[in-house]
């Protein structure tokens, strides 16, 4: 990669970076706890890693964190895995949460939103009390710290009151999407075994309204250790038997109590894709999410009580867990139940404006369709309020930061972010305070020292290597469920640099500070030496209008040498002839290199994701290895497992 120095697409100025929260926390902590007062962003983070402990103190008194009972120390124990965060302190997530509604009762918490894009308020007093009435009832029906409680449910405001109740009584949350199918819920949800389903009777997408009673029927059938099913009428049926009424337990006038639980205490189980073998059952503490999502959203995120965050994402997804954590600043938190793309491409824009949202956050994919349809979002829509536009899922390429940049607005802060649901968090991304390059995150985040290191475990700089966290992070999972001997989690982030967390993804970290992300390291196309990320590979091809998706793979031949086809998916009414081979082919040769020109272009029927969206680059590399599908793949993780088949007879015919 090159180290010349490009001119930055964005860059903040003087009055945006004094403003910004990070700038006066820095001011504090260096008052406080000895951190720099000169040298910004870069020295601030370089104290962040160097004095972890202190760093992380002054996080939790820069937000007054409610402790009910303080720690003996910051770090009790710091190896990896199994780092001991806040040894002895105690406090609870929820009452954190809802802290606003003391101060600004009749304000916004939420702002829900479905497709017909007109926003409802919900206040912080009605939300805390909802939050009260329903902690109580749970505690009713016997519910206790430690319990789970699980949700089958869209991005609705019921779903961040039920996330916040169990939080309060000290039990843990768990939630899949509603379009999950009931195989795919009960590979999770049975690895925890819940006491409480939360269940609509079904959602509305794309305008069009899905059943989901007998999947909830099944749900309640295969998990024997379910006390009660609460009922959520989005579609207005009634509640079938034997389940309990959403209304009735959020109608009291009850006033929260919030179990002060350990700093470790269980907060919630999120799922990794599970695209081989059941997913892992990924726990995090109460304590560990509350303190790194306040830095993330706090100062990262620069959001406060002025602010409206909306991230498009579904309760599947750590990003709507992460969404949820906005009310830890204060901030009014826009939750969108409906399809990315209804009634037009332009949809997200819409919800965008009409609620004056501040930070607006999607996937990369969504700025590249917008860009591929011909979306104009600041002609057509009222963007003023949007300071900063964040994108995650995949990296967003060079072409999406300028579509941003051009369509949006010049002075748009852009942040694409990247981290994993292992730590619900981000590794690199957003800075106010940091110029934005194209194609580039700002940097990493404080207190996570993140590294490029070769297969010998030498850091790297300008240079790709394998994206590494050195120190614990506190969000950092406290175990998975059902792995007694800790076997699956060290072997999923520590096997192969002891001690040091690997996550999986090639990056390489610039000489300027900034990082690039270049897909999974585990898929990664490797030619003659020459390592490539396919998120490389998409962004070069996807820009031929005739290519809807594609899909790369590199695969290992038993003689040595290396097999790498590309998988297209058309665009309606295009035709994969000579004339296209060539072009994309040619794309490739003239912007990326041309060791990496595909072997193979075939046209696909479509291409496989997980339930979160990702392409399964993995999965169908080992089909076309020959290994059996059921042995490949999780078939519950997969958007359309019939898609697998033509890779599987592929595999047959070549083999």
């Amino acid at each position: 990669m090159s180290t010349v120095n490009p001119q930055p697409l964005w860059q903040p100025d003087p009055d945006r970076i004094a403003r910004a929260r990070i700038t006066q926390f820095q001011a504090w902590a260096a008052d406080h706890h000895g951190a720099p007062s000169e040298g910004g962003y870069p020295a601030l983070h370089r104290w962040s890693v160097d004095h972890l402990e202190t760093f992380w103190k002054a996080v939790t008194e820069w937000f007054d964190v409610r402790f009910s009972t303080p720690c003996a120390r910051v770090l009790g124990d710091r190896s990896m895995p199994g780092a001991e965060w806040f040894p002895g302190a105690r406090l609870n997530y929820a009452e954190q949460a809802l802290r606003a509604a003391a101060d600004r009762p009749d304000q916004p918490a939420l702002l829900c939103v479905d497709e017909t894009h007109e926003p409802r308020a919900v206040t912080w007093s009605e939300l805390r009390r909802q939050v009260g009435s329903l902690a109580a009832e749970l505690r009713d029906l016997g519910v206790r710290p430690g319990d789970r409680v699980s949700g089958y449910l869209p991005n609705i405001p019921q779903a961040v009151v039920a996330l916040l109740a169990t939080a309060a009584v000290g039990a843990v949350w768990t939630s899949c999407a509603p379009d999950f199918g009931a195989r795919s819920v009960l590979d999770r949800f049975q690895q925890v075994e819940p006491v409480v389903l939360f269940a609509v009777d079904g959602y509305r997408y794309g305008g069009k309204e899905h059943d989901r009673r007998e999947i909830v029927a099944e749900l309640r059938r295969d998990l024997p250790t379910l006390r009660a099913v609460v009922h959520i009428p989005l579609l207005g049926t009634e509640a079938p038997e034997g389940a309990l009424d959403w209304s009735a337990l959020t109608s009291a006038d009850a006033e929260p109590v919030f179990e002060q639980v350990p700093f470790d205490h269980p907060l919630w189980v999120l799922y990794s894709s599970g695209t081989t073998g059941l997913p892992k059952a990924i726990v995090q503490s109460q304590g560990g999410i509350l303190v790194e999502h306040l830095k993330q959203l706090g100062l990262h995120c620069d959001l406060g009580p002025e602010d409206r965050f909306f991230w498009y994402t579904s309760t599947g997804w750590m990003m709507w867990n992460f969404l949820v954590s906005g009310l830890l600043t204060g901030t009014t938190v826009v939750l969108y139940d409906g399809s990315p793309g209804y009634p037009d491409t332009g949809a997200q824009w819409r919800v965008a404006e009409r609620t004056g949202a501040t930070l607006y956050g999607t996937s990369a994919a969504y700025v590249m369709a917008c860009r591929k349809a011909g979306v104009h979002p600041s002609r057509d829509f009222d963007l003023s309020r949007v300071q900063c536009v964040a994108t995650t899922g995949s990296p967003l390429p060079p072409d999406g930061f300028r579509w941003l940049h051009d369509e949006v607005r010049e002075d748009l802060w852009i942040a694409s972010v990247s981290g994993g649901t292992d730590v619900c968090s981000c590794f690199a991304g957003a800075v106010p305070t940091l110029p934005v390059y194209t194609g580039e995150l700002q940097a990493p985040c404080l207190g996570t020292d993140l590294q490029s290191w070769d297969p010998a475990g030498k850091s790297l700089v300008d240079e790709v290597g394998e994206l590494v966290v050195t120190n614990p992070m506190p969000s950092m999972p406290i175990h998975f469920w059902n792995d007694p001997d800790g076997s699956r989690y060290h072997d999923s982030y520590f096997d192969t640099y002891p001690g040091v967390w690997r996550h999986g993804d090639w990056i390489t970290v610039t000489s300027r500070g900034s990082v690039v992300i270049h897909g999974r390291s585990d898929s990664t196309l490797n030619r003659q030496g020459v390592r490539m990320g396919s998120a490389d590979i998409y962004e070069v091809v996807e820009r031929l209008p005739e290519i809807k998706e594609s899909l790369v793979i590199g695969i290992e031949q038993p003689d040595g040498g290396y097999w790498m086809p590309l998988f297209v998916h058309l665009a309606p009414g295009a035709v994969l002839d000579e004339a296209l081979r060539n072009r994309v082919k040619q794309a490739i040769r003239e912007q990326l290199s041309p060791r990496h020109v595909p072997d193979e272009i075939i046209e696909v029927p479509g291409v496989p994701h997980t339930l979160t969206g990702k392409r399964i680059e993995v999965p169908v590399k080992r089909l076309l290895q020959g290994t059996p599908l059921e042995q490949a793949v999780n078939p519950g993780s997969i958007d359309n497992l019939g898609l697998l088949g033509f890779y599987e007879e592929l595999a047959r015919k070549r083999a």
